[in-house]
C-alpha cells in the first residue's frame, strides 16, 4: 500500500511540476485574502473591531496559508471524466478512483510550496511588524486543522461531484456553494468581527473549520478546540456517508465509453 501511495505521489507530482508557469499563476490566484487585508488594516485604523492593523495582517496572512494548502478542483476533473467517458478504464482498477485525485491534490500542495514561501518570505520583508513565531502547540494543531480542513474541503466538493452522474453542469453546484464559502468561511474578515447572532449560527455550519478556524489557532485568536475538531469530523462523516450513497447510485447511471 506504501508502495502504491508513492508511486502515485511521484506520478502525479511530475505532472504538476510540467506546468510550472502555470503553478505560479494558481498559487497567485489565491492571493485574495492579501487583498482583504489591505482594506481590514485600512477600517482598523479607527479602532473599532478589536482588531490593530497588525492582528489584521497576520490573520490574512494566516488564511493566504490556509488557502494554498486546502484549495480542492476535484469537480471540475470528476465531471470532465463523467462527461468524456475517461471514468470507464479507472473503474476497472483494482482501486477506488478517487485516490487519483486525492494523489493529484497532495502533489499540487508539494508542488507550489515553494511558491508560497517565497510569496510568505516577500510579505513579512514588506511588512516586517507583522512577524511573529506561533509557539509548538499551536503549529502542530494548525497543521491537524490544516489537513482536516483539507479533507472537510475535498469530501464537501467530490461529494458534489457525484451529481455529475446525473447532469453534465455539477460544477454549478460547487459554484454556488462558494458565494457561502467566500462570505461564512472567514475568507473575507474574520468571523470575531460578525454580530454575535450571526457567529453562533455560522458555528453549525461546516464553513468556519474551514479557513477560520485553522487560521485563528494560528494566530492566537481564542477558539474552542474540541468543538471545532469534533465539528470537523463531523462533517466529513456526513458528507463521506452522502458521498458514498450517490456513488452506488450513479454508478447504475453511468454509460459511459466503454462502461
Amino acid at each position: 500500500m506504501i508502495r502504491k501511495c508513492l508511486t502515485f505521489l511521484s506520478v502525479y507530482y511530475a505532472y504538476t511540476v510540467e506546468y510550472r508557469a502555470e503553478m505560479i499563476l494558481w498559487v497567485l490566484s489565491g492571493s485574495l485574502p492579501i487583498i482583504f487585508m489591505g482594506v481590514w488594516m485600512q477600517a482598523a485604523q479607527g479602532g473599532q473591531f478589536g482588531f490593530t492593523p497588525v492582528d489584521f495582517a497576520r490573520y490574512f496572512i494566516t488564511v493566504f496559508i490556509v488557502r494554498q494548502f486546502t484549495a480542492v478542483w476535484v469537480i471540475w476533473d470528476f465531471e470532465r471524466e463523467i462527461v468524456e467517458g475517461k471514468l470507464s478504464p479507472r473503474l476497472l482498477q483494482p482501486l477506488d478512483p478517487v485516490w487519483h485525485f486525492v494523489s493529484a491534490h497532495v502533489a499540487d500542495r508539494i508542488a507550489r510550496m515553494q511558491f508560497s514561501i517565497i510569496l510568505m518570505a516577500l510579505f513579512f520583508m514588506l511588512y516586517p511588524q507583522a512577524f511573529w513565531l506561533p509557539n509548538l502547540g499551536n503549529l502542530l494543531l494548525f497543521i491537524l486543522a490544516l489537513v482536516l480542513g483539507f479533507a472537510l474541503r475535498f469530501v464537501i466538493q467530490y461529494t458534489f461531484a457525484m451529481f455529475a452522474f446525473w447532469t453534465e453542469r455539477a460544477s454549478a453546484l460547487e459554484e454556488l456553494w462558494v458565494l457561502f464559502y467566500l462570505f461564512l468561511s472567514g475568507l473575507i474578515a474574520p468571523l470575531d468581527v460578525f454580530p454575535e447572532s450571526v457567529r453562533t449560527i455560522v458555528m453549525f455550519t461546516p464553513f468556519p473549520y474551514l479557513v477560520n478556524f485553522p487560521a485563528s489557532i494560528l494566530v492566537g485568536l481564542p477558539v474552542d478546540l474540541g468543538r471545532g475538531f469534533l465539528s470537523i469530523l463531523g462533517w466529513i462523516l456526513v458528507f463521506l456517508g452522502v458521498n458514498r450513497l450517490l456513488w452506488r447510485a450513479g454508478l447504475k447511471r453511468y454509460s459511459g465509453m466503454g462502461a
